[in-house]
């Protein structure tokens, strides 16, 4: 099932252009936009050797700056694209690009593909609790509100009732369990 996941993630890459898009930067609290934003227009990206811009391919970007920009995609909405970006990477076992492609999947429509994505990273890294913040907002749309409990509580006994993703997914819960 893995290697179809992967044979669909080429397909989109190859099928889906590129775009760039202005938002906060992952985890860096930055408002200043990447050269890809201010610089570069759709379908291609900031290619730091080059200094210039360039239709993405294969190694042109840090694994980082795959991930990067492949978060800022999906929490702009920008699924397909993020998807497309976070094949890039070549570390296809790395639990943050892992994450955001389970992530673009589900929000895309696609569940149980975003369940397999989610899955891996957690074989990775079974403390990524935004893995499991995610894995639990996935199983509720599914209706499994038990597995969306099971990954509460590995949340709390990883990093107690005070985390962002606890209060996340706890809310989540409690609206589905209102509605």
């Amino acid at each position: 099932m893995h290697k179809r996941l992967l044979i669909h993630a080429a397909a989109v890459l190859v099928a889906i252009p590129f775009a760039t898009v202005q938002v906060q930067a992952a985890g860096g609290g930055s408002d200043t936009p990447s050269p890809t934003v201010t610089k570069c227009k759709k379908g291609e990206v900031y290619d730091t050797k080059s200094k210039k811009c360039a239709p993405p391919k294969q190694g042109m970007l840090d694994d980082d700056n795959i991930y990067e920009a492949g978060h800022d995609l999906a929490m702009a909405g920008r699924y397909d694209e993020a998807i497309a970006v976070l094949t890039l990477a070549s570390n296809k076992k790395d639990p943050r690009i892992l994450n955001y492609l389970g992530y673009s999947h589900r929000k895309s429509g696609r569940i149980v593909v975003g369940l397999g994505y989610y899955e891996e990273a957690l074989r990775q890294n079974p403390d990524y609790t935004l893995v499991r913040e995610y894995l639990g907002e996935a199983r509720l749309q599914m209706g499994d509100v038990a597995g969306a409990r099971e990954q509460l509580s590995e949340i709390e006994k990883r990093t107690g009732k005070q985390s962002r993703e606890y209060g996340m997914l706890s809310e989540q819960i409690d609206h589905y369990d209102r509605s």
